[in-house]
């Protein structure tokens, strides 16, 4: 059912994964410049994250596919997660170091939501299959 504890995780990921990368700055360089996630590679994946976050809540009858596309979605936000490690390892470190945003834990955050949300998921799954077992 829509009406879901995983439903609200679920949004929650979607608002960390679709609206605040483009709302909140990724890193700052030395010169000053602020990088929102602009390049094509992260917006792709911040997108196909979104996608399948949007996916996940519709699915809600369907609560296999849900927790599969949920685990995906996982795996997508820790590839997003190591090429921002790796992008801020290789940042210039001149005298005037440069910052690394906000938008840069964002992954770590819809991981979170995502993994709760599979708990959530689980857990309705164990109670239709003990409700079956009655019968």
């Amino acid at each position: 059912m829509l009406q879901r504890i995983q439903t609200i995780y679920l949004f929650i990921a979607f608002v960390f994964s679709g609206i605040l990368p483009f709302v909140l700055p990724l890193w700052k360089d030395s010169k000053g410049e602020v990088f929102m996630a602009s390049n094509i590679l992260y917006v792709s994946l911040f997108g196909l994250s979104t996608a399948l976050t949007l996916v996940s809540i519709i699915s809600f009858k369907k609560r296999q596919n849900q927790f599969v596309m949920n685990r995906l979605n996982m795996i997508l936000n820790f590839i997003l997660l190591g090429l921002f490690v790796y992008h801020s390892l290789t940042l210039s470190g001149e005298t005037a170091v440069s910052e690394k945003g906000i938008g840069m834990f964002l992954p770590i955050v819809s991981i979170v939501f995502l993994a709760l949300a599979n708990k959530a998921i689980k857990k309705d799954e164990d109670l239709v299959k003990s409700v079956d077992r009655l019968r």
